[in-house]
């Protein structure tokens, strides 16, 4: 199934047979160290520039319904986002990872997005839409 928003993301993790634990790395546009004339330019236009990782949670399930509900939860926190990249963990077939079972792998996932390796994560704006960072 092609996932085009957060609505298609939560309805195929619900098909999995294992219990998912959904990872979420919201990140925020800023123009990269010392920006040439184009880079500012660009990012001035709402293109191009880096994406920092600024928070992160993990969720089951069962702690999410919908992208108007994680923006305000996230609203909450204070921590301004752009963008929010999303991995999934499937537990043992009965139960969703626990929180202290996905801390590595968020971490991993945060240090990947660091290195500028995204192409493992979903990502979707604010509005819930897949995007396509290249």
């Amino acid at each position: 199934m092609a996932i085009a928003n957060y609505t298609d993301l939560l309805a195929e993790a619900h098909r999995q047979p294992d219990p998912q634990r959904l990872l979420f790395v919201f990140a925020k546009a800023e123009l990269p160290d010392h920006p040439d004339a184009q880079q500012r330019e660009r990012f001035e236009r709402g293109e191009g520039g880096v994406l920092t990782p600024a928070l992160c949670v993990d969720k089951t399930l069962d702690e999410l319904s919908d992208m108007p509900s994680l923006v305000e939860e996230s609203r909450r926190t204070g921590v301004e986002w752009d963008i929010v990249f999303v991995a999934a963990l499937a537990g043992d077939g009965v139960t969703p990872p626990t929180s202290e079972e996905a801390e590595g792998s968020l971490q991993r996932m945060v240090e990947a997005l660091q290195m500028g390796s995204i192409g493992n994560f979903l990502a979707f704006d604010r509005q819930g839409n897949a995007v396509d960072i290249q």
